[in-house]
């Protein structure tokens, strides 16, 4: 596990804190994600199809900061968009850092080592870097060729300046699991700090709809690349106790409150990977939110999710709750062979509802206006130069 020692023990004594003050429901992780804009199209992507309007809007930093303060979740993280297309990321990442958060900066690493010098190396920040495979799976993924080679020179370039480390991949369907394997050995090989993995989520917008993995098909996955871990032993950023869950040898419900999202449009609900509607501020989220209503078992729409941001906070609480169970799987190892736990059932789940979200609209509306109001003079924008 690549989690370092300081942040284990922060985030540790957090969960302690928040049981001992009996919090039913309480963060671990907050999602910030500043922009929606990226300088990439990939297939699997949900938020792409955005219209300007809306990828031109940015969270400020003091709302990001207010964001920070409101929720008080240890780790922050930041994905997107791309944002280090963010004009004010530097002066983002320096509050958080100031406010003594766990920083991970997601980036698909394209303008990276153009933009190392805004930043200075930190145990509150890391860079985590999307690579979904070796160069011919990661190229196709993010569709554009020579990706891969930039993203692997930016993290010899960062690692070169002293700056943690990490990738964050996500699986599709098709994967050769030895060639996944090899490609987590050249990660150790980078020294990459810790690899985050994911299984891919199934956005009812993306454009590739085809390879999106099943439930039972993730866990076998699971198992079949950790059989393969033998050449060079992998560092994950995450618990034994998610990796146990990928594997199929635990059966965790979903607890979205413990990575909430906060993005241009409020705090979004459930949770990072779907848009369900929007609250005005933290604790309406998570006081409002008819929590009983989504996971794995209770909607259509939650029904593959394996994803980290749904259940590592669950596994994180069990071990704290359980600490020996870890023990013993760090001991033991993740068991490849055998029957699976039993999953969750899937019949009761309520039907998927879709909505065009007004959001959108009133976006598309005001961007319209403002347009019309600067028509005889230079043209506005309120995109942040790349």
């Amino acid at each position: 596990m690549a989690i370092p020692l300081i942040q284990q023990a922060r985030v540790g004594a957090y969960i302690i804190k928040q049981r001992l003050f009996g919090a039913k429901r309480y963060p671990l992780v907050l999602m910030l994600e500043p922009l929606f804009r990226c300088n990439l199209v990939c297939a699997g992507c949900g938020k792409i199809d955005y219209p300007d309007a809306v990828l031109n809007k940015r969270l400020s930093v003091q709302e990001c900061l207010d964001a920070v303060d409101e929720c008080g979740a240890p780790i922050v993280s930041i994905p997107g968009g791309e944002p280090l297309l963010h004009g004010e990321i530097k002066e983002i990442v320096e509050g958080l850092i100031a406010k003594r958060k766990f920083v991970y900066l997601c980036t698909n690493a394209l303008l990276l080592e153009k933009r190392l010098d805004l930043f200075k190396p930190s145990p509150y920040l890391t860079f985590s870097i999307h690579l979904d495979g070796d160069r011919e799976i990661h190229d196709a993924a993010v569709c554009q060729d020579g990706v891969f080679d930039q993203a692997v020179s930016a993290i010899r370039e960062a690692h070169r300046r002293g700056f943690r480390i990490n990738i964050n991949s996500t699986l599709f369907e098709g994967v050769d699991t030895k060639r996944m394997a090899n490609f987590f050995d050249h990660m150790m090989e980078l020294d990459v700090e810790g690899i985050t993995v994911s299984p891919g989520f199934s956005y009812e917008r993306a454009p590739d709809q085809d390879h999106f993995l099943k439930r039972e098909k993730t866990r076998q996955l699971f198992r079949d690349i950790f059989r393969h871990n033998g050449k060079r032993k992998w560092r994950f950023s995450h618990s034994f106790m998610f990796l146990d869950f990928l594997a199929g040898n635990q059966t965790y419900h979903c607890t979205p409150w413990g990575n909430p999202t906060r993005n241009i449009f409020g705090w979004q609900r459930p949770c990072y990977l779907l848009d369900e509607g929007y609250a005005g501020n933290f604790k309406e989220l998570m006081e409002e939110t008819d929590w009983q209503s989504y996971g794995t078992g209770n909607y259509e729409k939650c029904a593959n999710c394996m994803a980290h941001c749904g259940y590592e906070a669950t596994a994180v609480t069990d071990i704290v709750a359980k600490p020996w169970k870890a023990v013993i799987l760090a001991l033991r190892g993740i068991r490849t062979e055998g029957p699976m736990a039993l999953d969750i059932a899937l019949e009761n789940a309520r039907p998927a509802e879709y909505a065009r979200d007004e959001r959108v609209e009133i976006a598309m509306k005001e961007d319209a206006e403002l347009k019309s109001r600067n028509s005889g003079g230079r043209k506005a924008t309120i995109c942040d130069a790349a």
